[in-house]
């Protein structure tokens, strides 16, 4: 049975990297196999990996309106398409949902779309999903209650308002996450004293921040993919030390 990491949070908060981070602790401690998939419609999460993508799953979407050969049915296609966007790593595998370019009604694209998602999924035993705010991705895209909840904020007083409404529309959206957390990312000595007193007042359990790391900011203005930094960066130490508190579903195989 897998489980599910769902990510969320405003953008610039730094959460495709920290979900490039919990991919690398999976990995390290052998918590596998892995699907990423990248449900934010600003797809990042293939660079934070050092992944090339040639198809997502909006362009196999979009070839439903024209591009479906001769004797395969809609269902064939896109089942083909899924595993064509799939994308085979090292440690992981990467399907980026990306979004349809065009007008009209995808109803039935979606439909066909949720079902081999779920397909796909259950043949992993860790699902990390990287997504916008918004959590509709989640409750159409995999049909299945998240482990995980991991909302990631910066260190002000706007951004923990952020991630508290989007705890608040999770549950709006009947999500059903059995956790929820929240990742201040980004702080430089400690948090305001104004952010620590709404956190403790708020519905959102701190699982632990992550210092701003001059590191990541090299690799970010180089292109190069945070996931593989090195061992000692500040960012991913303090990361691995918030994982291991909070992943709890899974032993080492």
């Amino acid at each position: 049975m897998s489980s599910l990491i769902a990510m969320a949070g405003k953008g610039g908060t730094g959460k495709t990297t920290i979900a490039g981070f919990f991919i690398r602790y999976l990995i390290d401690n052998k918590i596998k196999p892995i699907l990423a998939v990248d449900a934010d419609p600003n797809s990042n999460l293939n660079e934070v990996l050092g992944v090339s993508v040639d198809l997502t799953l909006g362009e196999a979407r979009e070839g439903l309106k024209n591009d479906v050969p001769a004797g395969m049915t809609r269902d064939m296609y896109m089942e083909y398409k899924v595993h064509e966007a799939l994308v085979e790593e090292k440690g992981f595998d990467l399907i980026v949902m990306g979004r349809p370019e065009g007008a009209g009604c995808y109803c039935h694209a979606n439909s066909l779309l949720s079902k081999y998602m779920e397909r796909l999924a259950g043949n992993y035993r860790v699902i990390v999903m990287d997504n916008e705010a918004g959590m509709e991705h989640i409750s159409r895209l995999v049909a299945k209650e998240p482990e995980i909840l991991l909302i990631v904020s910066d260190p002000t007083f706007r951004g923990v308002q952020a991630a508290e409404r989007i705890l608040k529309l999770s549950k709006e959206l009947n999500l059903g996450a059995k956790k929820t957390y929240l990742i201040i990312n980004r702080v430089v000595g400690s948090i305001p004293e104004s952010v620590d007193e709404y956190i403790k007042k708020s519905e959102i359990t701190l699982a632990g921040c992550v210092p701003e790391d001059k590191v990541v900011s090299e690799f970010d203005a180089k292109g190069k993919p945070t996931f593989n930094l090195p061992k000692d960066s500040r960012a991913i130490q303090a990361a691995t030390e918030i994982f291991e508190k909070i992943v709890t579903f899974a032993k080492p195989i």
